[in-house]
């Protein structure tokens, strides 16, 4: 079962958990956006970890943009953690030292590529990958920072720069076919964008986004997703409907 962004919504990660299986019941990827905006980082983050010390080959984690000291520290983590802790502006470094320490890509049975953000002009090998050093900041370019943040943009061929975000790139359909051609891949999974039914396609459902915060920061209406990646890699998605909608799950 693969994730996408939860943003401190420890009570959505608790239905997501009640709905699909609590580990080691089910297997579980997380494609990172832990903690920020949300009111409970902190137990989402966790109990996150937990699950990981508890059932390190049943559940994966990787990083998102926010598991980054720069960007929490602006965005509501650094805060919490100052709020609810005595010794909160430790606590936070920790936290810091051990989000530095997380992979940030994975793939499914060598078919399905998963990273927070999207793919990268300067990701020419899986080795590239594996032979970033960590613990490691992100840097604001290259590989690691693209990962993390880039986007997929309809109106786009090859690449652009990402003025929405002030960083990395946008990239084409024609990006996702070639990556996918290149290491004989069959789907990109990502997350990092709010889509309104918890999930999107693009490139022709080459590659996916899921979003996994329903009611994101309580200014949305979006519905969150969970993505099911059953034996012979068939992908369904279960459905948490906004909370206007009694916030209940559904298949598809």
């Amino acid at each position: 079962k693969i994730v996408g962004d939860l943003h401190g919504q420890y009570y959505d990660l608790l239905r997501i958990f009640e709905f699909g299986g609590f580990p080691p019941e089910a297997n579980y990827l997380f494609l990172g956006d832990y903690v920020d905006r949300g009111k409970h980082s902190l137990e989402t983050i966790c109990l996150l970890l937990a699950c990981k010390i508890k059932y390190p080959e049943n559940f994966f984690l990787l990083r998102g943009n926010h598991e980054c000291a720069s960007i929490n520290r602006v965005y509501g983590f650094y805060d919490e953690c100052k709020r609810r802790h005595k010794d909160g502006v430790k606590l936070w470094k920790t936290f810091s030292d051990c989000f530095n320490c997380l992979p940030v890509a994975a793939v499914i049975d060598e078919k399905i590529f998963c990273s927070h953000g999207g793919l990268s002009p300067e990701h020419h090998s899986m080795e590239q990958i594996r032979q970033i050093h960590r613990p490691t900041d992100l840097p604001d370019c290259g590989l690691l920072c693209d990962l993390l943040w880039s986007d997929p943009d309809r109106d786009v061929k090859g690449w652009a720069e990402n003025e929405d975000r002030g960083v990395s790139f946008t990239f084409g359909t024609d990006v996702v076919e070639k990556f996918l051609k290149r290491f004989h891949l069959d789907l990109v999974c990502r997350a990092h964008q709010v889509v309104q039914d918890g999930y999107e396609f693009f490139a022709k459902r080459r590659l996916v986004t899921i979003f996994s915060a329903p009611n994101y920061t309580g200014d949305f209406d979006n519905a969150a997703a969970v993505m099911n990646v059953d034996e012979t890699l068939m992908c369904s998605f279960s459905i948490l409907k906004p909370a206007e909608k009694k916030s209940a799950y559904r298949d598809r």
